[in-house]
């Protein structure tokens, strides 16, 4: 009996690994995400830093606030359309913050931190990984920020194979925004936040559905977790930071464990993805000392997503016409080949997720891949 017992189970792995077939995406119409989503996404998106040897640079930095916000981009990586069509490196400043005693500290978004660097970590796990770079000089913060073209991401997950590093006062982040308004409403904001704040412990993470705060200053607990990272991932260590944009909810993994989830407030519309390193001197960034940095290290960043399908899309798919937003039940005209970025044997290459029992098996057996079925019942049938 127990033979048999163990001829089913490995019959079931073998079933499982066998059909894990690599595709590309062109061969896909829909993802499934494993553990939090049941809907359907429509695009697969990623951007690979770990083999860029010919980019890598690591620029001086620049002093003047106004020379940093001219800089150039620091490499042609950062100048491809491959990089352009999808991100845009900022060149906005605070001083309207500053101006109205919002903000104490002047901070400016420049090119020229935003880099590919070569990987020098003992035993590295790339060649070369994406460097966002924040600095405090005397009289202002030089920041770093990239944020999607299309404002019409609309649910995702989305992740970043990342760590964060250096002096106390800066704040790294991976976010969706929306505003709606002018920028000093705080109820036209929709935002889901994942943000690393350097002067906190380094096994301390905060997510957010934004706003945390009403126009009287009184914070909005329910908004916001303050979360613990697994033993072995403190925000210093290399480890893959994950955001699932959900209409229920928000939720945020770190290394395939869920740390927070929040239903409060989530965004409802279309929005932008965000990366950035910054700090303003405020209370919520903290304020570095002159002279110091902090960095933001990206190896890669892979997502699933749908769209509104507007002008503004990334979503290679659209013709002209709006994409489904949300779908609970597979469209079998729609999601004939269904893949998942889960069960990948290799980070970015998308599986393919194999006939109408992949959906089955994923929510009976906790895998989000599909089993051959008829050795096992050959085997339920010998025992």
């Amino acid at each position: 009996m127990a033979s048999l017992y163990l001829l089913f189970i490995g019959l079931q792995l073998l079933g499982r690994v066998a059909c894990l077939e690599e595709v590309n995406d062109r061969q896909c119409n829909c993802y499934l995400t494993n553990d939090t989503s049941t809907g359907y996404f429509t695009t697969h998106d990623f951007f690979d830093f770990r083999a860029l040897s010919q980019y890598a640079h690591v620029p001086d930095p620049i002093a003047d606030p106004y020379d940093s916000s001219d800089a150039d981009e620091t490499s042609d990586y950062f100048l491809d359309k491959d990089w352009t069509n999808v991100w845009g490196i900022q060149r906005w400043n605070n001083s309207d913050s500053v101006d109205s005693g919002d903000a104490p500290v002047l901070l400016v978004n420049s090119p020229n931190n935003i880099y590919i660097e070569e990987n020098t970590d003992e035993n590295p796990s790339s060649e070369t990984f994406l460097t966002m770079r924040t600095m405090r000089y005397k009289g202002y913060q030089s920041a770093a920020e990239f944020e999607s073209i299309s404002k019409a991401y609309h649910f995702l997950s989305v992740r970043m194979y990342a760590r964060t590093f250096g002096a106390p006062g800066a704040v790294t982040a991976m976010f969706t925004y929306r505003d709606d308004g002018d920028g000093t409403d705080l109820t036209t904001v929709q935002e889901s936040d994942l943000e690393i704040r350097t002067m906190d412990p380094k096994d301390k993470v905060q997510y957010t559905n934004q706003p945390s705060y009403t126009a009287s200053g009184y914070d909005v607990p329910q908004s916001t977790r303050n979360a613990t990272t697994p033993v072995q991932a403190d925000w210093t260590q290399w480890s893959v930071h994950r955001m699932d944009w959900t209409p229920k909810d928000t939720t945020w993994y770190i290394d395939g464990r869920k740390v927070a989830s929040i239903a409060f407030q989530v965004p409802r519309d279309p929005s932008q993805v965000i990366f950035n390193a910054w700090s303003d001197g405020g209370e919520w960034s903290g304020n570095m000392s002159v002279g110091t940095e902090a960095y933001l290290q990206i190896q890669w960043i892979d997502m699933v997503y749908n769209s509104t399908g507007n002008e503004k899309t990334t979503d290679k798919r659209d013709n002209g016409a709006a994409l489904s937003l949300w779908n609970e039940k597979r469209d079998e005209e729609g999601c004939q080949n269904v893949c998942s970025i889960d069960e990948t044997p290799t980070t970015g290459t998308p599986v393919l997720l194999q006939g109408a029992a992949s959906r089955m098996s994923d929510h009976i057996l906790g895998f989000g891949v599909a089993y051959v079925w008829i050795p096992l019942l050959l085997a339920t049938f010998l025992i």
